[in-house]
């Protein structure tokens, strides 16, 4: 690993932003670009598959979709080579527990699936007493999956095992700059357990860049789950207008870490640095701004620069962290912390150019001196940045917190359970872990997704798999009477009636 100064290229200008559909991709793989004849062939084969798969018990779904479980287990080594061939993850980060997040929401879904998509009675209320009401959860038909590139497998398998299980079938349009990890996923589908050919069409997987997403947004699916940037997401939710093609959005983050002062200072460092330069800060729900109360914040500082100084960057065992896997996201990085810079931040260790297996990085980078004037305090950085703010109290911290458009992840350390409860209760966000940072994304009964800019919807869990769902209301009559007392003609005694419940029901 060889470094070099600082020195980042000048902000784009809105003029020179490339169209939203655009490859944004300068050192992708090359794979071939699917044509829209192609995807439109694709959500065909989708569609073909999806009558035996949506009319397939849950059983049989779970029992086909049990062997991917194994697969991904037996076939570690190969995901782990895909997946590292194209981001420039090191092999722990692109094992080590999140594949088997994958595995741990199959095995969720195995267990729950079948009785969170039961029928549902409901109460179909006083009035109605004689009636009977349900509530039914249904396969959309085929889902559109548009996965990003900074965790390509679990971003990928997550949307798509969702679908499967609620009967739905599905097209993969994995990131341009990642994929061979959805051409492997492609390829283990296809060889899925003893009944590969029988359900053989369930997954079908299309590459390249914009062009092949927008195609994929126009071709009829049921339903669109993409996951990536703001800007992409709006893209995706215009072309799906046009349509009215529903769409499940999960964005980006910009994660708040608020640590009040009688907080178990050691373990909020290593909770700090772990979740703001995991994957090299690569992700949606990573710790991108800490705040921490006046008296924790020198010894808090002093233990972050301490762990983060032992930080190692590079490729293979024995290092930490890896690179930054875009080219075009290094140049975000480096405008926020130039624009810190310029408005009085101070870098206490890190922020050099690197290069880590051939790509272009920056060193983990801790900032102070910031605030909400900064780019960096306000916009998705997705890199190796941790920037520190100082305030005078936990009110202060969740104000900051919220002062944002953002609302994905979240979390609060400290000791008293009121001091917690209140910042909890308090934060604008899908989730918030307290005493821990991201993790919610990896327990597999808790829903996911955020508020404001951070998408609609969510994945994962009970909720995930009814979003995954076509909902339908049964009502059904009970008596058979020959005519209701509300049908035409309408009997004399039918408005005097209504003027009675309303007054002995509501008054």
């Amino acid at each position: 690993m060889s470094t070099t100064p600082l020195h980042s290229p000048p902000a784009p200008q809105p003029d020179q932003a490339p169209p939203p559909w655009a490859s944004l991709a300068p050192w992708a793989a090359q794979v071939p670009e699917s044509t829209s004849e192609e995807v439109t062939a694709a959500v065909e084969r989708a569609r073909d598959a999806s009558i035996a798969w949506g009319n397939a018990s849950f059983k049989d779904r779970a029992r086909h979709l049990r062997h991917l479980r194994h697969a991904l287990s037996r076939q570690a080594e190969e995901i782990v080579s895909a997946v590292v061939g194209d981001t420039g993850k090191i092999p722990a980060e692109a094992l080590s527990g999140w594949p088997d997040q994958r595995c741990e929401l199959i095995a969720y879904y195995e267990r729950h699936g079948e009785r969170a998509l039961q029928p549902r009675k409901v109460n179909p209320g006083l009035l109605m007493a004689y009636k009977s009401a349900e509530i039914r959860y249904e396969p959309l038909g085929v889902v559109g999956v548009i996965s990003p590139w900074n965790y390509p497998l679990v971003l990928s398998l997550g949307p798509v095992v969702t679908a499967l299980f609620a009967g739905s079938t599905v097209v993969l349009k994995p990131s341009e700059i990642t994929p061979h990890v959805g051409l492997e996923v492609g390829r283990i589908f296809a060889e899925l357990g003893e009944d590969a050919g029988k359900h053989s069409g369930i997954l079908q997987v299309v590459t390249g860049a914009g062009a092949v997403g927008e195609a994929l947004v126009r071709s009829g699916v049921d339903k669109i789950a993409f996951t990536g940037s703001v800007r992409s997401g709006q893209a995706v939710m215009r072309a799906a207008a046009d349509t009215l093609t529903p769409v499940l959005l999960e964005l980006g983050g910009k994660d708040p870490m608020i640590v009040l002062s009688d907080a178990d200072l050691e373990r909020a460092a290593h909770g700090a640095v772990w979740g703001a330069f995991t994957n090299a800060g690569q992700t949606c729900m990573a710790v991108e701004r800490v705040y921490v109360e006046d008296p924790a914040f020198d010894p808090f500082l002093e233990r972050v620069l301490e762990i983060t100084s032992r930080l190692r960057q590079g490729t293979g065992t024995g290092s930490d962290l890896g690179a930054i896997t875009w080219k075009r996201q290094l140049e975000v990085v480096l405008r926020h912390l130039d624009d810190a810079l310029s408005k009085g931040a101070k870098i206490l260790t890190g922020g050099h150019r690197v290069q880590v297996g051939g790509r272009e990085s920056i060193e983990p980078t801790v900032l102070v001196d910031v605030d909400h004037s900064m780019a960096v305090m306000r916009e998705e950085t997705f890199g190796p940045l941790l920037p520190i703010m100082r305030v005078h109290s936990a009110d202060e911290a969740l104000k900051l917190a919220n002062d944002s458009s953002y609302g994905l992840n979240s979390s609060v350390w400290g000791k008293n359970p009121s001091s917690i409860e209140k910042i909890v209760a308090g934060l604008k966000a899908g989730s918030v872990c307290v005493n821990d940072c991201m993790i919610s994304y990896a327990i597999p009964g808790l829903p996911f997704g955020g508020i404001g800019q951070s998408g609609l919807g969510r994945t994962h869990g009970i909720e995930g798999l009814r979003e995954m769902s076509q909902v339908k209301s049964v009502a059904k009559d009970r008596l058979g009477l020959s005519k209701e007392p509300y049908w035409m003609p309408l009997p004399s005694w039918n408005e005097s009636l209504a003027r009675a419940i309303l007054r002995l029901r509501h008054r």
